[in-house]
């Protein structure tokens, strides 16, 4: 390894000055605690996690020279299959260095670096994507929120966020890997065997709660051993459900941590012989979906005020708390494209099932698409949009929030007036499915100017090869509808 590729952090000056002072905390810290394996991860498209195990003695120089990672990962859709074709001088998402598979450089985020508590001698750290030449890759998620929140901060406010996220927790009945599993790009293989751990039904029994009880003792210990603001563990409606809150916090901040809890989750639960999954609605999950309510305000720079608060009794928020909210819900149709990214987050939207199915908004009620929360001399005066999914990409969701809900205040957005009723209310309905929320992202002049053509053509690309690959396929509802009658 040469110098120069050596120096690559300094060289392009990727980090700050509590960067480094950051990155000399972290070597004592492998010292100090054992330390023999990092994960060294970024963050795809999708909101996964991928990355590579380092040992020891090979993470100080992935410290000062990133560790570099096939950018053809960029390029494919959940299933491992390659949209763009890589083996090309153009792989057509209008970016150079994207051809041939060639590699782009992870740069650790030192202030991300955390032990693992569940695995042995085990930490990692997060990334930021970079091209070999220094420049950002415009396809990392993590930097794409930051560049909209310098963009919220320009106009003199501080993004606060606050997640909740639903999640369902089987037993894995699988005792081996089952050969039928194998998948392919573009054809995953079947999903494992699982079963349930509570009836459901009984939102927030104590006793059921108390009856998972190791797991709820090993998923608390994981998620605070990594330093993340857990705030509560509930029993939720739906068989198998229980609910995560985490503390509100700065926008980036909370787009990691969720990041980090969804993954820590999942290995904690397959330790001890269960299986996790953050997909919004699995099979059997007829009365109660999963979904990410996210609770966001802003903070004045200049002041540290809270921005939502309204001044006025009779009001539940500021002037631009409203303008906010009236942007959430004039660009709610192309925003869902990430806030529910997936075929499956679609078949939450219904009725009397505490997830939203129209734009609307209403007052502490948790049946609309926005719920808003605040009074006069409440810090805590916010809105919360309930028509996320729980496994959607979190940079590219709260990114979706700050970018619509700043259109509403650079255009003096005005917001109707808050439902009661919100499946009764007369007002549109959300996209029916993720082709029309595609389609509606495509004609977004907002989300093309915040996002640029680029970002968001290359989304497109992705997400309607996902979409297409499930209208194509043959489902087991059409052979039993059709078969034996047709």
């Amino acid at each position: 390894m040469t110098d120069a590729a050596a120096a690559f952090v300094d060289r392009h000056g990727l980090w700050t000055d509590d960067d480094r002072a950051a990155a000399t905390e972290i070597r004592g810290a492998i010292e100090a605690d054992g330390i023999e394996l990092v994960r060294v991860e970024f963050v795809d498209q999708h909101g996964v996690l991928r990355g590579k195990t380092v040992t020891r003695a090979g993470f100080d120089g992935v410290l000062t020279s990133g560790i570099t990672a096939p950018s053809s990962l960029l390029l494919k859709d959940l299933s491992g299959k390659s949209v763009f074709n890589p083996f090309t001088a153009d792989p057509g998402v209008g970016v150079a260095g994207m051809a041939g598979a060639g590699d782009v450089v992870l740069v650790p985020d030192p202030s991300t670096f955390v032990r693992l508590p569940w695995a042995q001698r085990t930490a990692q750290v997060l990334c930021d994507v970079y091209f070999p030449t220094g420049e950002p890759v415009p396809f990392c998620t993590r930097s794409l929120l930051r560049r909209v929140l310098r963009s919220v901060a320009d106009h003199g406010y501080r993004m606060v966020v606050g997640p909740e996220l639903e999640l369902h927790v089987f037993t894995d009945l699988s005792s081996n890997f089952d050969p039928a599993r194998i998948g392919t790009p573009g054809a995953p293989g079947e999903a494992p065997a699982v079963g349930p751990i509570t009836a459901g039904s009984q939102l927030l029994h104590v006793d059921t709660l108390d009856r998972l009880d190791p797991l709820v003792q090993s998923i608390h210990d994981g998620l605070i051993g990594i330093g993340l603001p857990l705030r509560s563990i509930e029993l939720e409606f739906g068989h198998s459900q229980i609910e995560l809150t985490l503390d509100a916090a700065e926008a980036s901040e909370s787009a990691d941590a969720v990041v980090l809890c969804r993954s820590a989750v999942r290995q904690v639960c397959a330790r001890h012989g269960y299986r996790a999954t953050f997909m919004s609605r699995p099979a059997g999950a007829d009365t109660a979906s999963a979904g990410w309510h996210l609770h966001q305000s802003l903070t004045d720079l200049s002041s540290n005020a809270p921005a939502f608060m309204p001044a006025d009794d009779g009001q539940v928020l500021s002037k631009v708390g409203y303008r906010y909210l009236a942007g959430l819900l004039a660009n709610a149709d192309a925003a869902t494209a990430f806030s529910t990214p997936t075929v499956n987050g679609y078949k939450r939207y219904r009725p009397f099932t505490l997830a939203p199915d129209r734009r609307v908004w209403g007052i502490d009620n948790k049946g609309a698409m926005i719920r808003a929360v605040g009074r006069p001399g409440d810090p805590g005066s916010r809105v919360e949009n309930r028509s996320g999914e729980p496994g959607a990409n979190p940079y590219l969701y709260i990114a979706s929030q700050a970018v619509a809900g700043f259109d509403g205040i650079d255009r003096s957005l005005d917001p109707p007036d808050p439902v009661d009723e919100p499946y009764a209310a007369d007002a549109p309905g959300l996209p029916p499915n993720l082709g029309a929320a595609l389609d509606a992202l495509d004609r977004s002049d907002v989300f093309r100017a915040a996002f640029g053509d680029v970002v968001v053509d290359w989304y497109l690309g992705l997400k309607r090869a996902e979409f297409s690959r499930y209208l194509n396929h043959v489902s087991d509802w059409e052979q039993r509808e059709y078969l034996a009658l047709l």
